[in-house]
């Protein structure tokens, strides 16, 4: 007879807080990290709410005594190895709440690891708690709380509110504006109640260099990254009342939109390792850097602030996310893991003939014969974007790249007529078998592949003749005006509006990645297409130079 084996039984842990219906807050956002970070999640619903990544237009309490039963229920069978609780809604819910679990645990018996997020406004700018709740929250539940986690705003307001005697944080006009308050501010906290007051600093970024505070009204600013700013730093406080410790937890103030349901996530991860058995800073040192992590590789899922993305640990994104220090995350990608290729491309010796005017006649002119008819396909694969984009704005940016094709055709006859060639010879050349593959493979990926796989194949072209034009024209080796045959073909390609078509199209093949977050399977699929393109550059000045 086989041995009988005790059944595993996993950390759990308690979310009493109310329903985001866009799924970033709330109970959504609570359970999504729970299970990220391996703890059964269990939850009582205090207020349902209507809301988007916009707006929060609609909020329904759930009856106090109702809350108290669900309490009831999960307490009395489950039981849990810590709670955290987020938006409260009203003075009875948080009444409900606080007899609940005075019930369960009675007398010298500790609520198991209570984490108090002190939910009082939406991101949105909703009022989420009634404003005579708070003094409710002060008398009952943060005697009970092991770990408070306001922001700064909902530390002033509870500080505002709390008729301490002799506080350490006074201000006159009762704001948090420097470190030095924030450790004051912490410790007032503290004697409300919590051992430990998490005092989060996302709401007051510093200057990395200087140390000083970003001005507050610079702040609505920060994730408009038009806006040029400064490294910014961010400093989430801890302070242990029972060893009147302060610890400083600094890191990297991401200027990013995709912040909505940052406090819940913050104070879910912190219950989440509290239920492993962490110690209280460990558990707060990994779940500040499981949220920064998460905001790093945020989603965008609406028409407003975009949302954390709880599990960027379980499915890598294959490429991050543009930011204001690396814009085009893909491009580089492509361009470092093509960079064999991709040398061989803009440093071909056709090039180098081009920079010093060393190049044959003859090759040149077979060039742009060839290239006027390649052109010609290269305009119809930038039509065949606009057909399949699925925004007018896509369709506008495939269309202007063909307006300045058809631009650049024009320079073409014009550049060949300087040198003896009519159009009439140009366009009864023979098309060339480089040319022919070329062409070719950009129209099949077009027809065959999506939006995303033709903005690959027309990459190297659009984006390696910029490159070139701008290294050949800036480049003080490269020789200038009369004395080379080729400077105005180099002009054309700095010039500013090629420049701008290069950016254009960048700026839509990154906007195609970051919709289509590619699988590492599809990343090495777009990889060998950019490549291939790449490829065939190389054997279109292969082409020119060997035709003598």
């Amino acid at each position: 007879m086989s041995a009988m084996h005790a059944p595993h039984i996993p950390h759990k842990t308690l979310t009493i807080a109310g329903s985001d219906s866009g799924g970033g807050a709330g109970i959504q956002a609570d359970l999504k990290t729970f299970t990220s970070l391996q703890s059964f999640g269990t939850s009582v619903l205090t207020s349902i709410t209507s809301q988007n990544t916009l707006k929060v237009d609609g909020i329904h309490p759930i009856p106090a005594a109702f809350v108290s039963q669900q309490l009831e229920a999960v307490l009395s069978d489950i039981g849990t190895d810590a709670i955290k609780t987020g938006m409260l809604c009203n003075a009875e819910i948080i009444s409900a709440i606080s007899a609940t679990l005075q019930k369960f645990y009675p007398g010298s018996r500790p609520v198991p690891n209570l984490v108090v997020d002190p939910v009082m406004i939406a991101s949105s700018g909703a009022a989420l708690l009634d404003s005579s709740a708070i003094a409710i929250l002060i008398n009952d539940l943060l005697p009970l709380c092991f770990i408070l986690t306001p922001n700064v705003p909902e530390a002033e307001y509870i500080l505002a509110n709390a008729k301490l005697e002799n506080p350490m944080f006074t201000s006159a006009s009762g704001k948090i504006e420097s470190l030095e308050q924030m450790k004051l501010a912490a410790q007032d906290l503290a004697r409300l109640g919590p051992s430990i007051v998490l005092l989060k600093g996302g709401h007051l970024p510093f200057y990395k260099a200087s140390g000083k505070a970003l001005p507050q009204e610079l702040f609505n600013s920060v994730d408009d990254l038009s806006v040029d700013l400064e490294e910014l730093e961010l400093v989430d406080l801890i302070y242990d009342a029972r060893s009147k410790e302060c610890v400083e937890l600094r890191k990297e103030f991401l200027r990013t939109s995709s912040t909505h349901g940052t406090g819940c996530t913050l104070s879910a991860a912190i219950a989440a390792e509290l239920s492993h058995g962490l110690e209280a800073q460990e558990a707060i040192a990994k779940a500040t850097n499981y949220v920064q992590s998460a905001i790093r590789d945020g989603l965008t899922v609406g028409q407003g602030k975009g949302c954390l993305n709880h599990f960027h640990h379980v499915v890598h994104r294959s490429i991050e996310k543009p930011t204001k220090y690396n814009p085009q995350p893909l491009t580089n990608y492509l361009l470092k893991a093509c960079e064999k290729d991709w040398k061989e491309y803009t440093e071909h010796a056709f090039v180098q003939g081009i920079a010093d005017g060393t190049l044959p006649k003859e090759s040149f002119i077979h060039y742009m014969k060839q290239d006027y008819l390649f052109l010609q396909t290269y305009a119809r694969a930038h039509g065949l974007g606009a057909f399949k984009a699925q925004t007018m704005e896509e369709s506008k940016a495939f269309a202007e790249i063909v307006v300045h094709i058809a631009h650049e055709s024009k320079l073409h006859i014009d550049y060949c007529a300087r040198w003896g060639i009519t159009y009439e010879e140009i366009i009864n050349t023979p098309e060339s078998m480089a040319n022919v593959a070329y062409t070719r493979y950009v129209l099949d990926i077009g027809m065959t592949g999506g939006l995303l796989d033709l903005g690959l194949a027309i990459a190297p072209c659009l984006i390696g003749y910029g490159k070139i034009g701008t290294r050949l024209y800036n480049d003080p080796n490269t020789v200038r005006g009369d004395a080379n045959p080729y400077w105005d073909w180099i002009k054309s390609y700095n010039d500013s509006s090629y420049q701008d078509a290069v950016v254009r199209g960048v700026a839509n093949l990154e906007r195609q990645c970051n919709i289509q977050q590619p699988s590492e399977h599809r990343l090495k699929q777009m990889e060998d297409i950019f490549r291939t393109a790449t490829r065939l550059e190389v054997s279109f000045w292969d082409m020119a130079l060997n035709c003598l």
